[in-house]
Parts: C-alpha cells; sequence; structure tokens
C-alpha cells in the first residue's frame, strides 16, 4: 500500500470519528440544554402518565367501575390483615421486614396474568416507598406499564381525612377497605364529589 493511499485511509478515518463526535455533542447538547419550559412540560406528562388520583380511584371504586386493576404489593400477611377494596395481591414481600425483589420471575408472571384491556394501578406502603418505582422499573423492563396510586396504604389507612377534600361528603374509610384472601368490595357507593369530571377532574 503506498503512502498516498495510506494517507487517503487514515484522513476518512479521522474525519468518520471527528465527525461522529461532532454528531454527539450536537445531540447531548440539544438533550441536555432544554428550556425551563420544556423540563416543566416534560415533568407533567410523565406525573400525569404515571400516578393517578386517590380520588379519582376512589371514586371509581364507589361507582363499582371495572377499567382497573389494583395491585397491593405489600406482603401477603399485610394484605390479608386489610388492603384497599377491590385490590389483588402480588407481594413484593416475603413478610413486614423481608423484599421477595430476587422473586423477579414469579412477580412478572403474575403480572403477565392480568387483564392487559385495564390499566394496571400499583400501591405500596407509602408515598415515599420505593417498591411501586422498583417494581414498575422491572415490569417496564418486560414490557409492562403499570400505573401507580398517588399515595399508599398507610395514607389510605391512617390519614383519610388529611388527603380528602373538606368540601366532599363525609365518608369512612372502613367502608373502603376489605381483609382477607380475596380483593372484596367497598361497603358504599355514589358519594357526591366536589371533582370536576373528565381530563382536570381530580
Amino acid at each position: 500500500m503506498n503512502n498516498n493511499l495510506k494517507t487517503i485511509i487514515l484522513s476518512s478515518l479521522i474525519g468518520a470519528i471527528a465527525g461522529g463526535v461532532v454528531a454527539f455533542g450536537i445531540f447531548y447538547y440539544q438533550k441536555n440544554n432544554r428550556s425551563n419550559n420544556e423540563l416543566i412540560k416534560e415533568f407533567y406528562l410523565i406525573e400525569n402518565a404515571v400516578y393517578v388520583s386517590p380520588h379519582g380511584l376512589r371514586k371509581k371504586i364507589a361507582d363499582g367501575k371495572n377499567d382497573f386493576t389494583l395491585v397491593d404489593l405489600r406482603s401477603q400477611e399485610e394484605y390479608e390483615t386489610a388492603h384497599i377494596a377491590g385490590a389483588v395481591n402480588i407481594p413484593a414481600y416475603k413478610d413486614p421486614d423481608t423484599s421477595a425483589y430476587d422473586e423477579k420471575d414469579r412477580i412478572i408472571g403474575e403480572f403477565k396474568k392480568l387483564s392487559k384491556d385495564k390499566d394496571i394501578v400499583v400501591y405500596c406502603y407509602s408515598m415515599p416507598c420505593m417498591t411501586g418505582r422498583k417494581i414498575g422499573q422491572m415490569l417496564v423492563e418486560n414490557g409492562i406499564y403499570v400505573k401507580h396510586l398517588g399515595i399508599g396504604w398507610n395514607e389510605w389507612r391512617y390519614y383519610w381525612d388529611l388527603w380528602n377534600h373538606d368540601g366532599e361528603a363525609p365518608s369512612n374509610v372502613k367502608d373502603y377497605i376489605a381483609s382477607g384472601k380475596e380483593p372484596g368490595v367497598a361497603k358504599i357507593k355514589n358519594l357526591p364529589s366536589p371533582c370536576a369530571k373528565g381530563e382536570f377532574g381530580c
């Protein structure tokens, strides 16, 4: 191979590498230098795609709507003691103190059995609980997409009056709780709500 050909090949390689670096730099810059408004828009798109209002869920439970599957991720022991009425149990905990994240095949397998025609909504112990997020990541990596209840079991059971609106008709948390191995049903229906209907309902 003569020197001129070597020079041409070497120059082509350097040019291709340099071009790739520049292209990557432009892409990275554009991706990581979005305006605040773009970031805010993305934040709300994600929030609305992932989180489910406890008010909206409570009303669906009261109205007997069947367009979602509610999944309690706590241990079987805790689920059988008490859970949100209508929820099924896919435990991400072996017992209250021991996670079952290593039982990936079982968890994914149980979620795959759920109806694909309904939204799947998960909840765990509390709002800051990471269990729902970890299971959500595990599932999405396997083509299963779930939403998250905006509060956890602790807020639903013990802080009912904290997150319900002052203007709502009085309701009793015990009417929205079941116990035992079966999902159970709510004991009360058709409570009036100050929440607007449609896209911007609470």
